[in-house]
């Protein structure tokens, strides 16, 4: 959605992109005349390729690694003027079977969204020791998978589960593969994912920081795709009277989009202004 983005943050001075992935968004933001853009992810192989791509910005763009709920003025430096969150895995690390994202591919079973070498808590370690019960509630929650239970206890008959394949077929052994149908490991994939990068936490965590980066009339733009991060989202939009709303209803791609890229299908934009009165902070 990045002609709605620009739409809403075109023009401005500073845009901190809380979600820099491959750079995409933070080079169409520049290009749309913004004049300064401050890239965030937690991911450093992120920060690697942005900082390829986005090389020809010299001195209008600035890239930090940090997961988004730590990120403050003293990071940014400044006031901003637009804050945007993209959320979700990114197409980069998706499309890079080492990184255990994809049911498509073989790979070790990981999903960190940040340091590949670091040391938290991976996929594989949430598959081998949730009890099954807390593994059920766990795909249920965050996937929306209503057969929940047949999947766990088709992962706890199987364990240990070390690759991408060994998930996926635990879960086929469970519930079965309709030809020409999504494939069934999609939801447990999803919730394994949101579980791994503690996703809801980071982004309730993040939104009134995001907001407290705005100088008076700067916008707060988050594109989410899930109805659990969408949900959060509008509360807390809500719920904070420094902001006035700019989308009543969520913006959705254009069939256009969807046909170029059908990983935009389920996605929603929301946008939120900072009043001018920061005492209502």
């Amino acid at each position: 959605m990045v002609a709605e983005v620009i739409e809403l943050l075109g023009g401005r001075d500073l845009v901190v992109d809380m979600t820099l992935g491959a750079g995409g968004h933070a080079a169409a933001l520049l290009e749309g005349g913004v004049r300064r853009v401050v890239g965030i992810d937690r991911d450093p192989e992120a920060i690697a390729e942005a900082g390829e791509r986005l090389a020809r910005f010299a001195g209008r763009v600035r890239l930090e690694g940090s997961v988004f709920s730590e990120v403050d003025e003293e990071v940014v430096g400044e006031s901003a003027d637009g804050v945007l969150f993209d959320l979700g895995v990114s197409s980069m690390q998706l499309d890079r079977p080492e990184r255990g994202f994809s049911y498509r591919q073989d790979a070790p079973l990981d999903m960190r969204m940040g340091d590949p070498a670091g040391d938290e808590p991976t996929a594989a370690d949430l598959v081998n020791t949730l009890p099954e019960r807390e593994l059920a509630d766990l795909i249920y929650r965050f996937g929306d998978e209503h057969r929940s239970r047949r999947i766990a206890a088709a992962i706890v008959r199987r364990r240990p589960l070390a690759t991408t394949d060994e998930l996926a077929a635990a879960v086929v052994s469970a519930v079965g593969k309709r030809p020409g149908g999504p494939h069934p490991a999609r939801r447990t994939f999803q919730a394994l994912r949101i579980a791994v990068n503690r996703e809801l936490e980071e982004l309730a965590a993040s939104l009134p920081r995001a907001v407290g980066l705005l100088g008076p009339g700067g916008r707060v733009v988050v594109i989410s795709y899930h109805s659990l991060e969408d949900g959060l989202v509008k509360r807390a939009f809500r719920a904070d009277e420094r902001l006035d709303i700019l989308t009543k209803k969520p913006l959705v791609p254009t069939d256009d989009e969807v046909g170029r890229n059908p990983r935009a299908r389920s996605a929603k934009l929301r946008a939120a202004e900072r009043r001018a009165d920061r005492e209502a902070a």
